[in-house]
C-alpha cells in the first residue's frame, strides 16, 4: 500500500521534471491604481496664500493621532481683505498613519490633500515625520491623487451639481 504511493509520487516527479517550466518574467516597472494614496501635502488656494485655515479639523478626526495643527492670529489677507485663520505649525506622522484619508475628506478648505508618490525611505524616524516644509514642498513635486476633499463629499451627495455649474 505505501509502496504503491512512493512509485506514484516518483512517477509524477519525473513527469513534471521533463515537463517545460511554467513562469511568468519579472515586471520591471510597477503599475499603481488610479486612486492610490501614499502620501499627504498641503497646498495654496487660488491666491497663492496657504489654504489651511487651523481649524484642527483633521486633527480631531484622525483615528491614529498623527496630525498636529498649531493654530495662528487670525490675519488679513492680502488678496481679499478679510480676515481669515493661519496655521502657524502643521505636523503629520507617517509611521502610524492608516491612509483612510478621513483628514482630506473633513477640511473645509481643501488644504490637505492626497498625493500618488511614496515619501522617500530613510534611516531616522524623523525622516518620515512631514513638517509644514516638507508638506508643502510635496505640493510642487509630486503628482496629486485622484481627488479633494470637497469632491470626495459631492460625489456622496446625490443632489449635487457638477463643480462648473452654477447654483
Amino acid at each position: 500500500m505505501y509502496l504503491r504511493g512512493a512509485w506514484r509520487a516518483l512517477a509524477a516527479t519525473a513527469r513534471n521534471f521533463v515537463r517545460p517550466p511554467i513562469t511568468e518574467g519579472v515586471r520591471t516597472e510597477a503599475s499603481r491604481e488610479g486612486r492610490y494614496r501614499a502620501s499627504f501635502a498641503l497646498v495654496h488656494d487660488a491666491h497663492g496664500e496657504e489654504a489651511c485655515i487651523g481649524c484642527k479639523l483633521c486633527e480631531k478626526i484622525c483615528p491614529s493621532s498623527v496630525i498636529t495643527v498649531g493654530t495662528g492670529p487670525k490675519a488679513v489677507s492680502p488678496a481679499t481683505g478679510k480676515k481669515r485663520g493661519t496655521c502657524s505649525d502643521f505636523t503629520l506622522d507617517l509611521q502610524a498613519c492608516i491612509f483612510c484619508e478621513l483628514c482630506v475628506q473633513v477640511c473645509p478648505e481643501d488644504a490637505i490633500i492626497m498625493m500618488r508618490v511614496q515619501e522617500t525611505p530613510g534611516f531616522e524616524r524623523e525622516d518620515l515625520v512631514l513638517t509644514m516644509d516638507k508638506l508643502y514642498a510635496n505640493e510642487k513635486s509630486k503628482p496629486r491623487s485622484w481627488h479633494t476633499g470637497s469632491g470626495l463629499f459631492a460625489m456622496q451627495d446625490p443632489d449635487a451639481k457638477p463643480s462648473g455649474e452654477a447654483t
